[in-house]
């Protein structure tokens, strides 16, 4: 099997990837995270954010957070 990375813009995104799972011909390996996936960030994000809040951790000063990207 051959692979092939296509960049699809974000308005017809969700044609596209509707088009070529109607192929039989294509296998779709990783669709993006699942909603389990979503709901579990999120719960981490937002336990991350309290305990910060709550003085138990430390934040991360922009400038170190900016240069790491």
């Amino acid at each position: 099997m051959k692979e092939v990375t296509l960049k699809v813009k974000a308005e017809k995104y969700q044609f596209f990837l509707e088009l070529i799972k109607s192929l039989d011909f294509v296998q779709i390996e990783d669709e993006g995270d699942s909603k389990e996936e979503i709901i579990a960030n999120l719960k981490e994000g937002f336990m991350e954010m309290k305990a910060f809040k709550e003085g138990k951790t430390k934040g991360t000063p922009i400038e170190d957070f900016l240069n790491e990207l």
